[in-house]
């Protein structure tokens, strides 16, 4: 490992469980599912974004920053994460949100207001668009800002997912799991990309499935972003071999609208309730089961493999969406 690692704040409550699902996988058929669960990180709720946060709040404390800025959409889990994370080491946290305020918060919003953040609302821009011109603002004003990227996918939020792949390895070989696929949201890229490094670096010997969450934009397309960063981020590690395409395990087939509940996502959170008692997200978890009950039922999988769901959390996100969740 290289002197490159940036420094870490601990936040999280970890390592996070591992349950099996045996009411859902016998509901859906094929093979046995399990469930990392993420959703338990403790930090306002909980959720993925808590490990990248880790290394993103290390660096900031490091470089002597009072204040964090961070975008998303309105109902972001990374956002509300960023804001608790900024108020357990005594910072300010501001907010870029796409879209115009409501009425009425509810949901994340209402919890990044409860954590203190200062709102700004961006209109059709949620991926961090209007950052700089904010932080010039603000170191105008006296302040000393650290910009975590939209998704805190990054070099440095990466590397809170190579650490998740050293925990989960851990406990694969201190239970005796054999997992044989590892399935996922995959949005931003770092949790993807982090993963892709740590499973590396850690010898995990697992099929990784990254479900793509949005539409591509007009923008640099997503297998690239996520090649690139997990190259950057094992280079860190001293594994130069770039990532190929189809070491990337990027299952696009199921992207979609970012933020709009369908009948799939909707079947899936409402399955995993009523067989496991569990709450999926309306955006990345509701999606990313969705895409693996569709793929059970494709039999892409055989009945001998042995599937682990990275539940990266966000139910604080259902409040939000209880038009669309209980529509028929």
């Amino acid at each position: 490992m290289t002197d490159e690692i940036p420094p870490r704040r601990q936040l999280a409550f970890l390592p996070t469980p591992i349950v099996e699902l045996p009411r859902l996988s016998a509901r859906v058929g094929g093979p046995r599912i399990w469930m990392k669960r993420d959703d338990q990180t403790g930090l306002a709720t909980g959720g993925n974004k808590t490990r990248k946060l880790e290394y993103l709040l290390g660096d900031a404390l490091a470089q002597g920053a009072d204040t964090l800025i961070t975008a998303g959409a309105v109902q972001s889990n990374h956002c509300r994460q960023t804001a608790a994370a900024a108020a357990a080491c005594g910072l300010d946290c501001h907010l870029v949100l796409g879209g115009t305020q409501p009425d009425e918060p509810n949901g994340n919003l209402l919890l990044d207001r409860l954590l203190g953040a200062h709102i700004h609302w961006a209109g059709p821009y949620r991926k961090g668009e209007d950052i700089p011109r904010l932080a010039a603002e603000l170191r105008a004003n006296g302040c000393t800002p650290y910009e975590v990227p939209y998704g805190g996918s990054n070099a440095v939020g990466a590397m809170g997912f190579v650490e998740a792949a050293r925990e989960l390895r851990v406990q694969m070989s201190e239970r005796d799991f054999d997992f044989t696929h590892v399935v996922f949201a995959s949005s931003s890229g770092g949790t993807h990309a982090g993963l892709l490094a740590g499973m590396r670096y850690h010898g995990l010997p697992l099929a990784p499935l990254g479900i793509q969450i949005d539409k591509e934009e007009n923008g640099e397309p997503f297998a690239q972003i996520v090649e690139r960063l997990a190259s950057t981020v094992a280079a860190s590690f001293g594994l130069e071999e770039p990532f190929a395409d189809g070491e990337l395990g990027l299952v696009e087939d199921y992207a979609g609208t970012y933020g709009v509940v369908g009948t799939g996502e909707r079947e899936a959170i409402e399955m995993t309730a009523h067989t496991e008692g569990i709450l999926l997200d309306p955006v990345y978890t509701g999606r990313a089961m969705a895409a693996l009950i569709d793929m059970i039922r494709r039999v892409h999988f055989s009945d001998d493999d042995r599937i682990v769901f990275w539940h990266t959390g966000g139910s604080a996100a259902l409040f939000a969406y209880a038009d669309e969740l209980l529509s028929r």
